[in-house]
């Protein structure tokens, strides 16, 4: 598959972070265990999580419509402008969402951006404490066959 190069993710990265709701407890104590790194960064949230983060660590969270009602697809369209570089959304497997397309079509795009993406606290974990995070890091984007 070919690809196109895009402007590289520069030191400081523009975070989006999504949680569904049994798991928003887990994305603020994962916040709050990470703020020093957190701080350092730019960051953006669905609508309820952003609040909720931002009131739990006093990090800055800008955010956006809950998922339900577009903000998934608000940072997708973040994605597709270069305005996102990760994704860290805690993702509940085990319950129904009515707003699911919403979801996929998130993670179809920022697979297709090449942005990392972190569903669960562990890969989340790995993917703030490497050396990445602290410098640019060239970013491809897949070709469509014309």
């Amino acid at each position: 598959m070919n690809t196109i190069t895009l402007s590289p993710m520069k030191k400081q990265k523009n975070i989006a972070l999504i949680a569904h709701d049994n798991l928003k407890p887990a994305m603020i104590e994962w916040c709050k265990t990470n703020k020093q790194i957190l701080e350092k960064h730019f960051l953006v949230g669905t609508g309820t999580t952003a609040s909720l983060i931002s009131e739990a660590t006093g990090l800055p969270v800008r955010g956006f419509n809950s998922g339900p009602l577009g903000g998934d697809q608000q940072i997708g369209a973040r994605i597709v402008e270069g305005k996102i570089d990760i994704l860290i959304f805690f993702s509940d497997p085990l319950s129904a969402h009515p707003h699911d397309p919403d979801v996929k079509a998130l993670l179809r795009i920022a697979q297709v951006f090449d942005i990392p993406i972190a569903n669960n606290e562990a890969t989340a974990d790995f993917l703030i404490t490497s050396h990445y995070m602290n410098e640019e890091y060239p970013r491809n984007v897949m070709e469509l066959k014309k």
